[in-house]
């Protein structure tokens, strides 16, 4: 009878007492009684006080109320009593507040033994039987659980250690946790818990014994660890600070927490990763302040009474209700994995649809019109051509003035070449040759272009064709590391179609070679001004050649013989008149001369004399000009060079206005030997080009993408391994820089100074990359005319040079050397020891400098000048530099610029690289006027250089952004603006 005397008694106590709550702390809600349901270890009819001896599963009014104790004010009672701010308080360390045998930690509510429990369910049967939910019999036995994994209710117990908070507050510190992770399957009702509802969980912090605050959280999921840790992840987390509490403004203490801890909200993790005692209490800013673990927690004792079968039923399960599997991936690893399966199913894609078309394409045996017009030839009519520069006005955007025709640069030229004919353009400086064959080619041209242009077959001038037609600049691009015969192999198999056989077309280059006279330097390097190759002439040959390995119908040259010495002009219009009067492949030649050798003007069947843009002749070679003029007052004398007579006539204005006058009504006879015959061989032919318009050829690029690929690449490689100095001094510089780095930054320390040493390291290698990456600015320049040459001749698709470049360039010059110099610093200077935050490091890194690479490739492509590219790029190198975050914090910007950070790829790459770092739970322990600090890194981080610690996806994909933009860009000049105009 003694053992139920206690209990009636408080149950009477509490029915006598019972009133109409108006607040309940620990968050506790209202009961059917309208009294506050009052979580362990608390009690009171607030749920204020808290509570010791007896057990975690005696009801709140079954167990005892600590000792009261005062603020330091004297204020304050026992048991009970009121304090300052209207919270009853007790301590639980006092004398009188001991634990029953079996169990321990923060108000007794942690068991340690199976005998506790079931001692403990006993005296709980007791209290059960007045609220008429009786517990019944124990058929199932208690188990103590003692491993951080909660089955139903668990409690957690542990220290607080934390060196800052200590320092503040030197005195003990605990914390306190239940998980309410499935009340029901408890051994005693939810009731005796204060109904918590499921998926739950409540926390207080005690310095000294004392509550400082309290927290609860909702929608707790388990996620196990190992054999028995276990992660509590719960969201909507709130906090309160007790008023008058040593944390939270308490009489004569200089620190209130109060803001701090109520501001406490989003997602909090209970974290104990196995049974060793430690764990951690993270919400973001306690992990921001004290670094990943956030509240360190060491000397954890967990325990909980459950029935055996609940632990057999939550063995057997992967999985209790509420409880989620630790082997998920995370969402950026599952975004990046997704990322990186697109690029390689689109380029698996791309490369099964390019090995197609290379397959068909080389079946398919289709004989072209070139191939029906074998033997024959095509014949070149032109007649009015006109040419006429727009004047520009002064102001900024330079338009054309309305109603000016401009600088007539051309003015009503005509001519006709038949096949095996060599047309000779002469005229002097100025006077409009290479104009004349560019519009004859069909280049670009700036300005406005008349009149007729005619090609068709000698037997069947009605008939328009589109001729294959080849034009041979007067500068000879080519590339200074090939020998002519790979020159003109990559020609070959560029531009003849794919059915025709790799060894026919080496045979085609062979005869080439044979027919320039080129066959003895075939495999010497053509070099160029700093490295001495072939001379100049075999240069022009060379240039010719790349034209004729695709047999053309009309080629046209642009003064071929101009720099070259007599015998080398001699050479290379031999070849010319050869190729004129090649049976098989009689070819329409048509060559701007600037000052021919008496020998080289009889080489030429026909004459097209020029002054001014005006014709002055157009007929047969030989000495009928000389006749011609002769008649008309200016005859050539003896022994001389009539192609010099002839310039001479041209270049004096008053000879040449005098010819134009007396020829006016004579003009005609000399014409009439071209259209004598109209309507048979030689007739005029219809208009293949009207006012305004170009020349249409015969497509260039015969290769599908994938050989054009191929081919491209092949020169890349051999560039890349006949001379190997850019490679190597961007590899070598990798290296000594990595290793200088590396050692001004040797394993700097973790206080505040080294954290910032750190951050400095990390700017160091983003900066470097910047201004090694102009490299690529400069390499693009060098090659840019030879790619505007292979375009206009319809080489390859300008896509496809893009792609080559960027691959050529990007991996053996931006990725090989990032990733050299990104390990040497990594690992010296001390970075974080874990495999996935280095290679998270280095993608960082490499999309950083292929973002800069695209970027000067879009300069290198706008800009002519590279000296201007260059330094545009300096000076945004520059830009990024102080908008990065380093020199200055983006916090401390003013608005009116702050905005521009979001502009600077720099920012990104150092925000995230920074994030990386922080983010391995690094720790910044220092002191401050002799106060001991151990803070997270994340904080300084924020502090110092405004950076997000959750940036790091984001600005993952902000640089993928970039890459994108950047791409985009470049494509879009490469194909609208990088192309040949004159």
């Amino acid at each position: 009878m003694r053992s139920l005397i206690l209990p009636i008694l408080l149950v009477l106590k509490a029915t006598l007492t019972r009133t109409q709550s108006t607040e309940c702390f620990q968050y506790a809600s209202l009961n059917s009684s309208s009294e506050c349901a009052c979580p362990a270890p608390f009690g009171s009819k607030d749920c204020a006080s808290a509570t010791c001896g007896g057990s975690a599963l005696l009801p709140s009014w079954g167990r005892k109320l600590a000792p009261g104790i005062t603020n330091g004010d004297g204020t304050g009672a026992g048991g009970a009593g009121e304090v300052s701010g209207g919270a009853a308080k007790g301590n639980i360390t006092d004398a009188t507040c001991g634990c029953n045998d079996g169990w321990g930690g923060v108000g007794c509510t942690v068991c340690t033994s199976d005998n506790a429990c079931s001692s403990a369910f006993s005296a709980a049967s007791v209290y059960s039987s007045f609220t008429g939910t009786p517990l019944g019999t124990l058929d199932d036995p208690l188990t103590c659980q003692t491993t951080p994994r909660t089955y139903g209710v668990g409690f957690l117990s542990c220290n607080v250690d934390n060196p800052t908070l200590h320092s503040l507050f030197p005195l003990p510190a605990s914390l306190s946790i239940t998980k309410f992770l499935a009340p029901s399957s408890a051994p005693v009702p939810s009731s005796f818990y204060g109904d918590p509802g499921n998926a739950t969980a409540i926390a207080s912090l005690w310095y000294d014994g004392v509550e400082q605050f309290y927290c609860a959280a909702e929608q707790c999921a388990q996620t196990l660890q190992g054999d028995v840790g276990s992660d509590y992840t719960c969201a909507s987390l709130k906090c309160t600070c007790i008023p008058g509490s040593t944390f939270c403004g308490g009489a004569g203490m200089t620190y209130n927490l109060t803001s701090t801890i109520n501001d406490l909200s989003g997602s909090l993790q209970i974290s104990c990763a196995d049974a060793s005692g430690t764990c951690g209490f993270k919400q973001d800013a306690l992990v921001s302040l004290f670094g990943s673990s956030g509240l360190s927690l060491t000397g954890c004792t967990s325990g909980e009474c459950v029935r055996q079968s609940v632990v057999d039923s939550a063995s057997s399960n992967s999985a209790t209700a509420g409880t989620s599997s630790s082997n998920s991936l995370s969402g950026g690893v599952i975004a990046g994995l997704a990322v990186l399966g697109a690029f390689v199913l689109a380029a698996l894609s791309l490369l099964a649809l390019g090995l197609l078309a290379q397959r068909r394409a080389r079946k398919a045996v289709v004989p072209g019109e070139e191939e029906k017009r074998r033997g024959e030839g095509v014949v070149l009519d032109f007649e009015g051509i006109g040419y006429a520069l727009p004047v520009q006005g002064s102001g900024w955007w330079k338009r054309p003035m309305e109603g000016d025709e401009g600088k007539v640069l051309l003015d009503g030229v005509g001519g006709k070449v038949a096949p095996g004919e060599m047309l000779a353009i002469l005229g002097p400086s100025g006077a409009g040759k290479s104009t004349l064959v560019d519009i004859i080619s069909g280049k670009r041209k700036s300005g406005r272009t008349s009149g007729r242009i005619s090609f068709y077959s000698p037997y069947s001038p009605n008939t328009p064709v589109r001729p294959h037609l080849a034009y041979v600049d007067q500068h000879d691009i080519l590339h200074p590391t090939l020998t002519p015969r790979e020159a003109l192999l990559l020609a070959a198999r560029l531009r003849l179609p794919e059915s025709v056989g790799d060894a026919e077309k080496r045979t085609r280059v062979f005869e080439v070679l044979t027919q320039l006279g080129l066959a003895d330097i075939a495999d010497v390097r053509i070099g160029s001004g700093e490295k001495r190759g072939i001379s100049g002439g075999e240069m022009r040959r060379v240039s010719i050649g790349l034209e004729l390995v695709g047999r053309p119908e009309v080629l046209v040259l642009d003064e071929p013989t101009s720099g070259l010495d007599s015998v080398s002009a001699a050479k290379v219009v031999a070849v010319l008149d050869q190729l004129a009067k090649d049976p098989v492949h009689p070819t329409t030649i048509i060559a701007s001369i600037h000052q021919p050798s008496s020998r080289l003007y009889h080489s030429f069947s026909r004459i097209l004399l020029l002054s001014s843009g005006r014709t002055l002749y157009s007929g047969p070679g030989g000495s009928a000009p000389a006749a011609y003029f002769a008649a008309r007052g200016q005859p050539c004398p003896e022994n001389y060079n009539v192609a010099d007579h002839l310039l001479e006539i041209a270049s004096d204005p008053s000879l040449a206005r005098k010819t134009s006058s007396s020829d006016a009504g004579e003009k005609a006879e000399v014409k009439g030997e071209d259209s004598a015959s109209e309507g048979g061989p030689f007739g005029a032919g219809p208009s293949a080009v009207a006012a305004e318009g170009r020349v249409k050829r015969a497509k260039g690029a015969q290769a599908t993408a994938l050989t054009q690929f191929e081919v491209l690449s092949g020169r890349e490689w051999r560039t890349l391994k006949r001379d190997w100095t850019l490679f190597f001094m961007h590899m070598a510089i990798a290296a000594v820089v990595g290793l200088f780095c590396g050692g001004i930054y040797w394993k700097i320390g973790i206080d505040i100074s080294g954290f910032q040493n750190r951050i400095g390291s990390l700017f160091f290698l983003g900066s470097l990359l910047a201004f090694s990456s102009l490299s690529a600015l400069h390499n693009l320049v060098e090659v840019r005319a030879l790619f505007l040459r292979e375009r206009s001749g319809g080489y390859y698709s300008p896509a496809i040079w893009l792609l080559v470049r960027c691959v050529w360039d990007i991996i053996p010059l931006r990725v090989l050397p990032t990733i050299l110099i990104s390990t040497i610093v990594y690992w010296m200077v001390g970075l974080s020891h874990d495999a996935a935050r280095f290679f998270k490091f280095l993608l960082i890194l490499i999309l950083y400098s292929l973002a800069l690479t695209l970027f000067n490739f879009i300069l290198a492509c706008s800009f002519r000048n590279g000296g201007i590219a260059i330094l545009i790029a300096s000076i945004i190198n520059l830009w990024q530099m102080v908008f990065a975050g380093f020199f200055v914090s983006l916090s401390k910007i003013p608005p009116v610029l702050r905005w521009l950070q979001w502009l600077a790829p720099l920012k990104y790459c150092l925000e995230a690289l920074s994030v990386n770092e922080v983010g391995s739970g690094l720790m910044i322990s220092d002191t401050l006027q002799g106060v001991p600090v151990n803070v997270s890194a994340e904080l300084i981080m924020k502090l110092l250089f405004g950076f997000k610690t959750n940036a790091y996806y984001r600005d993952v994909l902000v640089l993928f952004a970039f890459i994108v933009g950047f791409a985009a860009i470049l494509v879009t000049i490469v194909f609208f603006r990088l192309r040949e105009q004159r």
